[in-house]
């Protein structure tokens, strides 16, 4: 069973600081994501949200990005992290392996069986880890719908110009829900933290992806 999409018909400006917070994350400066974060506040945003890209950004930027913009996210909005969170039960690894089965197979579509197969051919591990730690544990928790997580993993490979993964991406965010207007709204919101060549072969890109 597929975990229910969200449509998303406009980028709306939540959604566009979101995504801009994630870009940051992952490539920003200190500064860049200082001010990211100090935006997020200011304007109120879901600190649902913000804590959810901040989790994921783990499994794209890695660890060390994603603790800093932990420490940032706790510094300026003076919110204490939780006591506890179905992040650190492993017992429940067969439930996100299911979860994460579902949620991959809805952003790869047609090509979720090949997907499979070349990562266990990289290496088993890899599979187990993309399936159950990422997928599973990560991108299908409930406190941020699977559109906005696609628009944001959007922004974090283009900013990280990741172009395999952000090929991936692009029909992800599109399976997952969203307009092609609110995936050009990412590269819009994104465009002063890319440079321009990169950028230009990023529009190109999703060009290519939306005649697919």
């Amino acid at each position: 069973m597929h975990p229910p999409r969200t449509r998303l018909s406009t980028l709306d400006p939540a959604t566009a600081q979101l995504v801009h917070l994630a870009a940051s994350i992952a490539a920003g400066s200190e500064g860049e994501l200082r001010a990211a974060v100090a935006s997020a506040v200011a304007s109120s945003l879901d600190p649902v949200w913000v804590e959810e890209v901040i989790l994921q950004s783990y499994l794209f930027a890695g660890f060390p990005r994603a603790l800093n913009a932990a420490r940032e996210w706790r510094k300026a909005s003076r919110r204490e992290g939780p006591s506890d969170d179905p992040g650190e039960d492993y017992g429940e690894a067969e439930s996100w392996a299911r979860r994460g089965e579902a949620t991959c197979a809805l952003v790869y579509g047609d090509s979720y069986e090949r997907l499979r197969a070349n990562i266990r051919n990289l290496h088993p591990a890899l599979d187990a880890w993309m399936i159950v730690e990422g997928y599973g544990k990560v991108l299908s928790r409930s406190g941020l719908d699977l559109a906005r997580r696609e628009l944001c993993i959007v922004a974090a490979c283009a900013a990280l110009r990741q172009d395999r993964q952000l090929h991936s991406h692009l029909h992800g965010a599109l399976n997952a829900g969203c307009d092609p207007s609110d995936v050009e709204g990412v590269l819009d919101v994104i465009e002063a933290l890319v440079p321009d060549e990169d950028m230009r072969r990023f529009r190109q890109l999703f060009a290519r992806v939306r005649r697919t």
